[in-house]
């Protein structure tokens, strides 16, 4: 199905097939399959980019209602559509089909209209698309070849544009010793019920990822051109959890994929309540979220 992108319409675009290499990781190429499965757990088991995200970003980036967001690696749409009404419009671009009919799904759901989707690679840009006032990349900027892509986007940028880097964990929380109201979600013990499923190599996609990019996004965007790297940070919060949500988190990875279980998928499920279930029988978590930093590039 294709429509104007800016109609809140998804254009099934072929992705390329010049799929290029993550520059952390030259063991490893991208493929299609890597979420394979996880869109519908990834809304569900993430926790949603808190409101504060949006207001500090109005006011850093003197944002009124104008202008043309694009989110890079846009999953399900969670910063998409919390940032979509600062805009005149907002486009989010994912290479996975079912994370983007998701993000279509909830548009409709919350009434945000000036919202589209285009299925699109980072590697790809600028593609056919229009220029930019801001571009987001929350999450997704380490499974890019990123000097590439940084310098696409930046060559898309309305003059006085911005580039915004999320740094963010919103699959599960950080240890604490903070009395909490319930159970911390037994991390540790999924880690190791997983490796028992799909062994101790880092699963991605149709491959194993043996390393990936150790930071150095500063001097990726000034040699792409950009200046600035003002950073953000927006405090943690405390968040109350379900055994259903904590379970979506874990097929929301792309290394915990229900592709990767094949038909082990419903043995695995199993493990995982059970193991869920004693550590807390009420089905009741609370967790402690990390900080979130926003790096402003101008």
């Amino acid at each position: 199905m294709s429509g104007d992108a800016g109609a809140g319409v998804w254009q099934a675009d072929p992705v390329s097939s010049d799929e290029g290499v993550p520059d952390g990781d030259p063991g490893w190429t991208w493929d299609p399959s890597l979420y394979r499965g996880s869109a519908e757990y990834y809304a569900i088991g993430r926790a949603a980019y808190p409101g504060e995200i949006a207001e500090v970003l109005r006011a850093e980036l003197d944002l009124d209602g104008s202008g043309r967001l694009l989110d890079v690696g846009c999953g399900p749409g969670s910063l998409t559509l919390l940032l979509a009404p600062l805009f005149a419009e907002a486009i989010g671009v994912d290479p996975d089909a079912d994370m983007l009919a998701v993000a279509g799904r909830l548009a409709a759901e919350r009434q945000v209209p000036n919202v589209g989707w285009r299925r699109l690679r980072g590697e790809e840009l600028p593609a056919d698309l229009p220029r930019i006032r801001v571009a987001t990349f929350a999450q997704s900027f380490h499974w890019m070849d990123r000097p590439r892509v940084a310098r696409a986007v930046r060559g898309m940028l309305d003059d006085g544009g911005a580039l915004v880097h999320v740094s963010a964990t919103t699959h599960r929380g950080v240890d604490t010793d903070l009395e909490l109201p319930h159970p911390q979600p037994p991390y540790p013990e999924i880690a190791t019920l997983v490796q028992r499923y799909l062994g101790t190599r880092p699963r991605a996609g149709q491959g194993v990822r043996t390393s990936g990019p150790t930071g150095g996004e500063d001097a990726i965007y000034r040699a792409a051109g950009f200046t600035g790297g003002r950073q953000v940070e927006v405090p943690g919060r405390l968040v109350d959890r379900t055994t259903d949500q904590i379970a979506a988190s874990t097929y929301s990875l792309s290394s915990s994929a229900p592709h990767l279980f094949g038909d082990r998928l419903d043995a695995f499920d199993a493990d995982l309540r059970r193991l869920l279930a004693a550590a807390s029988p009420s089905g009741r978590y609370s967790e402690q979220l990390d900080s979130i930093r926003l790096h402003l590039w101008r």
